[in-house]
């Protein structure tokens, strides 16, 4: 009995102490959780707004102005620089000293080796045989003809080398080169009038046309020409009358720009005869000495285009007479630049002939025979594309360089 009691007191005991363990678990699960010291953040960095974000307002920061920055010494020239190229870019170009025209085809005789050696030298040749019979006479002939020298003066070349030969008797080189030399000089013409009008008058400035069909190179001589007068003390005024074709009125301004000379110029495509009205009109405004006047290329076989070409000498004649027409051939063309000379010959009056590229023909007789064929001489030749590479014409230089020394 006694051990059920002790039992029962066990149980109610272990009972109680369960209860309470399970009340004091509860209660502590209740209470809040003991402070804790705050901790303090930095404020997030501002980022870039992201896709669909709106942006933040923009937050004002304190800005230094131009004078306040001290720019290190090598950006502060680079600037100074770049301040003054708008001043630099509106200085005039150098102006060129041209070279003197005096003796200058002397000074360019090596450019004609290549017609010295088909045509002078070939003649000396055949003339050095020790018997001159019938078929030596021949090949002298062809080689004239081959020089592009035309058939009427070479058959007059020959008869008077026959003769001359036949009186001289013995031939030394230096009896021939002195006889082939005379006859060459006789045949172009000692005596003509090669001096290019470009001195001003009492009704204004000389006016000088430049003419020429496409690609004979017309607007750069345009431009040599102009070296050459000034190199002789003229004050020139450029036309630019050639509309038609892209860019020939830059680039004849490019040319008078080297020399110091004004170029008048109009729209692209515009009316040909109204520059050279308004060039000639401005050469008279400016005293100039000589108005240049760079026509359009003209086919011709292209009637119409020739007969603006007559219009344009016109329109300019109510200034005051044209001095010169300068035809601008190509020495390389042969007999086709003669038929060029007949055509343009019939528009204008042709005054003087311009050979070009005389340095890379084989064919120095062209001098000879486009003179026969125009009556007039040839006053310039260009032998080469340097700046001062045009050369007024001399008879007997020009033989000297055919013939060497």
């Amino acid at each position: 009995m006694e051990y059920v009691i002790l039992a029962v007191v066990i149980a109610v005991v272990a009972v109680g102490a369960i209860a309470g363990l399970v009340v004091s678990g509860r209660r502590r699960q209740q209470l809040p959780p003991k402070s804790q010291a705050p901790v303090i953040t930095a404020p997030p960095t501002p980022r870039e707004p992201a896709v669909g974000e709106e942006a933040a307002p923009p937050t004002e920061e304190p800005r230094r102005t131009v004078e306040e920055v001290q720019l290190p010494e090598a950006e502060a020239e680079a600037r100074a620089e770049v301040e003054a190229a708008p001043e630099a870019a509106e200085e005039a170009p150098a102006i060129e000293v041209p070279e003197p025209t005096a003796g200058r085809l002397v000074r360019l005789r090596s450019r004609l080796s290549r017609s010295q050696n088909s045509l002078g030298k070939g003649l000396l040749s055949l003339l050095s045989r020790e018997h001159l019979d019938e078929d030596t006479w021949e090949e002298i002939e062809e080689t004239l003809l081959t020089a592009d020298v035309g058939v009427a003066p070479t058959q007059e070349l020959v008869e008077r080398l026959r003769t001359r030969v036949k009186v001289l008797g013995t031939r030394t080189p230096e009896d021939l080169r002195g006889l082939l030399r005379e006859e060459l000089v006789e045949l172009i013409g000692k005596d003509a009038d090669r001096t290019v009008r470009s001195t001003k008058h009492d009704e204004g400035p000389a006016v000088v046309l430049v003419v020429g069909v496409n690609g004979v190179g017309k607007t750069t001589t345009t431009g040599k020409l102009a070296r050459v007068l000034v190199a002789d003390g003229r004050t020139v005024v450029l036309g630019a009358a050639d509309t038609f074709r892209a860019a020939a009125a830059d680039q004849l301004q490019t040319w008078g720009e080297r020399v110091g000379a004004r170029t008048v110029r109009g729209p692209e495509g515009g009316d040909p005869a109204s520059v050279a009205f308004d060039a000639v009109k401005e050469g008279i405004a400016e005293g100039a000495d000589t108005v240049l006047v760079d026509t359009a290329g003209r086919l011709h076989t292209k009637t119409g285009l020739m007969d603006e070409l007559g219009k344009v000498k016109r329109v300019v004649e109510k200034h005051g007479p044209v001095d010169e027409v300068l035809l601008v051939l190509d020495a390389t063309t042969g007999q086709n630049g003669l038929i060029q000379a007949r055509v343009f010959a019939e528009v204008v009056d042709i005054t003087g002939i311009v050979l070009t590229k005389l340095d890379g023909t084989a064919k120095g007789g062209i001098v000879v025979a486009v003179q026969r064929e125009l009556g007039v001489p040839v006053k310039l030749i260009g032998l080469g594309e340097g700046a001062d590479d045009l050369a007024p014409f001399e008879p007997g230089a020009f033989v000297d360089a055919l013939i060497g020394d």
